[in-house]
């Protein structure tokens, strides 16, 4: 493929006339660096991981990692041209065959997951299940699962020992074919390729010797713990000390990487939104002037990273008033504290614009749970489960949960479980989603009092 996408892209840059040149260098030059180049991408593949078995994975992981593997693979070979001294090559012809791959990749990885999801969903290319544990673990796994028929895995059967205990339990489920002593004979008579273990923690000792029966029948094995629901979407193995943890509040962004690249776009970023926004931020400031009397930005500690307070800054949309009702109250529909211009620059998120700053300051970032007043989170912390686990990450301008609708008068523990999905499942194309996602539905919020 990335041969094919050579050829089009020296076609398209040296003999298409749509793009003036000069070739510099010789047909067999060319390929011979995009050999290298090709080369490079699938070793560097191979050592990331991109030709593991990739039935369980989403589209955004392959996209994630094709930049990965390319972006790695483009700076080795222009290292290779620097340290060579190669000066003629055209790097207007290497930009074009760096973009052209990962589009086209991208796309043709698009293509062939869609192409297995549609033959799996059918019936074609499966793969059979056998669950050890007919008890609410069990059956969660096996409604989850018949929630995803794309990925091609239908269970065969459950076993457990307490068969007529669950048997009521299974009227619309696959059937408890036998008892967890029966797999060996059930492995070895019939087409099963995994087994999943979701027997309760007192079935702890007989672990060990049903993970050895799917070894040598050479049947994959996979643990649910018992206590899966208080572990995070994606668990994280840890080693302390030679021995293996779960860690159970796992944060992609607890990563240097991962913060380098977040606080990188959010500087770029905000300082682009402030300078295309300024003459909207313009108009807010005159029309807050010529509409209440009072400062044009109003400032709220509100409470950020590590449980620290700082200075959220919004333009000011309501008529001046004690800092302590302020801080205490929530704002209603119909609010009297409002002005008419307020109200217009609630309902738009005009208002929201100021924290660009937040953001060039260090103290927020662009997507991430929003903050809240100290006054609220106290009392929240107390009556929401989990709901200090967000103040792990910056907070945002906006969020997984804003992008969904959930902004103004709207639930907070649906808001708290929807930041929290961000916090354990966060990538970079993950908050370009987010962006793009508030984009597309817009700045007007109905819920905005």
């Amino acid at each position: 493929m990335m041969f094919l996408i050579f050829l089009c892209a020296y076609w398209f840059k040296f003999y298409s006339g749509w793009v003036p040149s000069v070739i510099t260098l010789s047909f067999q030059s060319y390929l011979l660096w995009g050999t290298v180049y090709a080369f490079v991408s699938i070793l560097i593949g191979f050592y990331v991981g991109f030709y593991t078995p990739r039935r369980k994975k989403n589209f955004s992981a392959d996209v994630f990692k094709i930049i990965q593997v390319h972006s790695l693979s483009f700076l080795a070979l222009l290292s290779l041209l620097y340290a060579l001294k190669e000066l003629h090559i055209s790097r207007e012809f290497l930009l074009l065959f760096f973009i052209t791959n990962m589009i086209v990749l991208m796309l043709y990885r698009y293509l062939l997951k869609m192409t297995l999801y549609r033959l799996r969903s059918k019936g074609f290319n499966k793969k059979y299940i056998l669950i050890l544990g007919a008890g609410s673990v069990g059956r969660s796994f096996y409604h989850s699962l018949q929630m995803h028929p794309e990925l091609g895995y239908e269970v065969y059967g459950f076993l457990d020992d307490s068969i007529q205990q669950h048997a009521s339990e299974h009227q619309s489920l696959k059937p408890v074919i036998g008892k967890v002593s029966d797999l060996a004979n059930i492995i070895r008579d019939h087409p099963i390729d995994e087994v999943i273990i979701a027997l309760p923690l007192t079935a702890h000792s007989l672990y060990a010797q049903i993970i050895e029966i799917c070894d040598n029948a050479g049947v994959k094995s996979l643990i649910i713990p018992d206590f899966f629901d208080l572990l995070p979407a994606r668990p994280y193995f840890d080693n302390f000390a030679g021995i293996p943890l779960i860690n159970v509040r796992d944060i992609p962004l607890d990563e240097l990487s991962n913060r380098i690249v977040k606080r990188t776009f959010d500087i770029i970023f905000s300082i682009a939104a402030i300078v295309i926004t300024s003459p909207v931020m313009l108009f807010a400031a005159v029309g807050i002037k010529l509409t209440s009397k009072g400062p044009v930005i109003f400032s709220q500690e509100r409470m950020g990273l590590d449980r620290k307070t700082f200075r959220m800054y919004k333009f000011r949309t309501m008529h001046v008033s004690n800092q302590e009702v302020s801080d205490t109250h929530w704002t209603v529909e119909g609010d009297p504290r409002r002005t008419k211009f307020g109200t217009f620059l609630r309902r738009t998120s005009i208002d929201e614009l100021p924290q660009f700053f937040n953001v060039l300051i260090g103290d927020m970032s662009v997507v991430g749970p929003r903050p809240e007043r100290p006054y609220f989170v106290e009392q929240f912390k107390e009556e929401i489960p989990k709901y200090m686990v967000k103040h792990h990450v910056r907070p945002g301008i906006t969020g997984w949960a804003q992008s969904n609708g959930l902004r103004g008068d709207t639930s907070i523990q649906d808001r708290i479980s929807h930041d929290l999905f961000y916090l354990e499942n966060w990538t970079f194309l993950f908050d370009l989603k987010i962006i793009l996602k508030t984009i597309y539905k817009g700045f007007v919020n109905r819920n905005a009092y």
